[in-house]
């Protein structure tokens, strides 16, 4: 496989099979991830997995969370800045139009969007969840190190079969989680993301996010 290929099919798969995913495999896509650019080598991504038992007590766990409190805790970051505008805006709203659209949820039955949306905290059924958390000390160009690291993973998970979906949601509920997780005071949850095998036949996982064309973002200066 190409990077150009597995750019092109990888996606944020939404319904999963009932399928495990083995740990040497997961070890081996994680360590390769890890050769992603990193400013100074620091390296500042820190990874937790979470499956088997562990994952069925999340998951009772965020049953009870999100039917508890569904606008979810007091966030560390902004998934989304405030203010928003176009085109970013415009670009946010469409493709939440157009997965709703996929599964047949109108705009107006906000109770079952409320329930799809909670499904993010059930991983959309995959086995296996991972977070990704950094210690408070990191700024700005570390995070990007994260994306970066986050790219690479998912990149190397297509390449391995697997599909993922990365998940800013888990801040929502970032001291339920810090708890769950144990993680040290000098660390913060950035983000989780939905690991396994994708169910092919799941309409939601044929939705393909449209990309602005170059001359949208582009400039060449010669």
């Amino acid at each position: 496989m190409t990077v150009a290929e597995a750019l092109h099919r990888r996606r944020s798969v939404r319904a999963f099979l009932d399928r495990p995913v083995d740990r040497p495999l997961l070890e081996q896509v994680l360590a390769d991830a890890a050769r992603a650019p990193s400013g100074g080598n620091l390296q500042p991504w820190h990874v937790t997995f979470v499956s088997g038992a562990a994952m069925a007590e999340l998951k009772a766990l965020m049953a009870r969370r999100t039917a508890e409190d569904p606008r979810g805790e007091p966030m560390e970051y902004a998934i989304y800045p405030t203010g928003l505008v176009p085109p970013y805006e415009t670009r946010r709203q469409a493709i939440g139009e157009a997965m709703y659209a996929r599964i047949g949820i109108p705009r107006e039955d906000r109770e079952s969007r409320r329930k799809w949306f909670a499904q993010n905290f059930q991983f959309f059924g995959a086995p296996v969840g991972m977070f990704c958390h950094v210690d408070r000390m990191m700024g700005p160009p570390q995070w990007s190190d994260l994306g970066m690291f986050l790219q690479s993973f998912m990149l190397r998970a297509v390449e391995a079969g697997l599909a993922t979906c990365p998940q800013e949601c888990w801040a929502m509920y970032s001291a339920t989680m810090r708890r769950f997780l144990a993680l040290p005071d000098n660390q913060m949850l950035f983000c989780g993301m939905a690991i396994g095998y994708p169910d092919d036949s799941a309409a939601v996982n044929g939705l393909v996010s449209p990309r602005a064309e170059l001359s949208e973002y582009a400039r060449f200066m010669n």
